[in-house]
């Protein structure tokens, strides 16, 4: 998830905040980032995921001191479930956009066939950043299983002189080998690269608006549904009055791969 700072204009760069528990993709997010001109990465902030949230510190730390970028700040975020914007209820209005890598819009999960393995991990905390009133974009696995790193793809980047794509092709192969045993494919989703992309370039992908809510309960616990607002229902719900946000529906997945492509072999 990275926040953007709204205070801004078209001739600066975006300031980020990259949220992260890196994870292989959210290392490769993290150095497409470092090299994006677009873009000033002024932060990494750390939760629980891919691994425990003081494994994530240390993580963001030795990748950030790879890449030559001590200089930007690492906070540790929790090390338990927590509603985050509860404890900050002005956080929402004062970041420009929060850009979500999270849910399964549409389609199956990838921890169990309701649930996006973000939201999975916490969905509480998921439930109030969709209801808000941020402006949040929602990049969900229906979007980033459309980019794909291809073992040809790989080559490609062992072959090139890159500091950031030699390291990333040191570890690459225990994400290669995740990929072949759960889906039989001989490539890997590119899910934080994408989300990272979609909030440097927001042209990258297209989207539609409406209410988000998260089960947080029972078979479908984490469960991402969208509200399309195209019925207007009588009764008063759990859905009415909530605000809107973006959900991801397509991706310019070429553009995406060229870009992660091009900034890691450059670097």
């Amino acid at each position: 998830m990275s926040a953007i700072d709204p205070n801004n204009n078209n001739k600066e760069k975006k300031k980020i905040i990259i949220d992260t528990d890196p994870g292989i993709d959210d290392t490769m997010a993290i150095f497409v980032a470092l090299r994006s001109p677009e873009v000033e990465v002024i932060g990494l902030t750390t939760i629980f995921g891919n691994v425990y949230t003081t494994l994530a510190t240390r993580n963001a730390l030795h990748l950030l001191e790879n890449a030559g970028r001590t200089d930007i700040p690492v906070a540790e975020g929790s090390h338990v479930t927590i509603t985050a914007i509860q404890l900050d209820p002005a956080f929402a209005k004062n970041v420009g956009q929060i850009v979500v890598l999270g849910g399964a819009f549409f389609v199956n999960g990838n921890v169990n066939p309701a649930a996006e393995a973000n939201i999975f991990g916490d969905p509480d905390a998921a439930d109030i950043v969709f209801t808000s009133g941020a402006d949040v974009l929602a990049v969900g696995i229906n979007v980033t299983h459309q980019v794909i790193l291809t073992d040809a793809d790989r080559a490609v980047l062992a072959s090139s002189n890159g500091k950031f794509a030699q390291y990333l092709c040191k570890v690459l192969e225990v994400y290669f080998s995740y990929h072949r045993d759960s889906y039989s494919m001989g490539g890997v989703y590119l899910h934080d690269p994408t989300a990272l992309l979609a909030a440097v370039n927001p042209s990258l992908v297209t989207y539609t608006e409406g209410v988000v809510r998260v089960q947080t309960s029972g078979i479908s616990r984490g469960l991402t549904i969208l509200y399309n607002k195209q019925k207007r229902f009588g009764e008063v719900t759990e859905w009415s009055d909530k605000p809107t946000v973006k959900v991801a529906v397509t991706v310019d997945a070429p553009a995406v791969i060229k870009t992660v492509m091009e900034r890691l072999m450059e670097s």
